[in-house]
């Protein structure tokens, strides 16, 4: 009788990382209630870049092996329990969606920018305008967000790609990317965003592409940046 074999899902960068750092943690070097070192001196103990080094942090945050105190730093609070010893999946990696996202994103505008319609145009504004509402009261407007991308993915004449922006954008609610949004995102960040959107939709209106293009890549490039260089301690 055949028997079905299932491969074996790859360990993400940010797993490997974390794994490391619970090795360190296991074998005494950063005790319970130590202070893990900053960023910069860590991420070249282990030889791993920051953004990645950051997304390992975490990870382990999430599940309770350490605590990130803003403008304090990052404490040990538990020692891995043997039995746990690999740290498990918690979404993509968010470097490595921001980069499919410019990738399939920036693709999709080019198209969307020229067949995009007056219609499409006049939600798109509707949209920013929610926005800017919503982060005067304080609130985060992901689901707008959400909802200006797959907009203009809509207006690109293709299905198949709309439907790879509006999984891509959902991966956000993953574990990993949720915690990092709770941590990185403020009032401050959003309103970036919001002058970025609108950058993007100047360029959609004046029907130009390769602006259009730039803009979004501009766009996505400084969402990443925000959240990769907000220091933790």
């Amino acid at each position: 009788m055949s028997e079905s074999i299932k491969a074996a899902e790859p360990r993400r960068l940010y797993q490997q990382i974390a794994d490391q750092i619970r090795a360190l943690i296991q074998n005494g070097q950063f005790p319970v209630g130590a202070r893990l070192p900053a960023e910069r001196e860590l991420a070249q103990h282990l030889g791993v870049s920051r953004p990645s080094l950051r997304e390992a942090l975490i990870a382990l945050e999430i599940d309770g092996s350490v605590e990130i105190r803003m403008g304090s730093g990052i404490y040990v609070t538990s020692e891995p329990d043997r039995r746990q010893w690999q740290t498990g999946s918690m979404g993509e990696s968010p470097l490595e969606l921001m980069q499919a996202r410019a990738a399939v994103e920036g693709a999709v505008i080019l198209l969307a920018a020229a067949r995009i319609t007056p219609e499409a145009l006049k939600s798109l504004r509707q949209i920013l305008d929610q926005m800017r509402a919503e982060i005067a009261e304080g609130r985060k407007p992901l689901d707008l967000d959400r909802l200006f991308h797959l907009t203009i993915a809509s207006q690109s004449g293709n299905s198949v790609l709309a439907h790879i922006v509006g999984d891509l954008f959902d991966e956000r609610h993953s574990p990993l990317s949720a915690q990092i949004r709770v941590r990185f995102e403020t009032p401050e960040t959003w309103s970036f965003a919001l002058a970025e959107h609108e950058a993007i939709h100047a360029a959609l209106e004046a029907r130009n592409p390769l602006l259009a293009q730039a803009m979004m890549h501009a766009h996505l490039e400084e969402s990443k940046q925000r959240w990769m260089n907000n220091e933790a301690r």
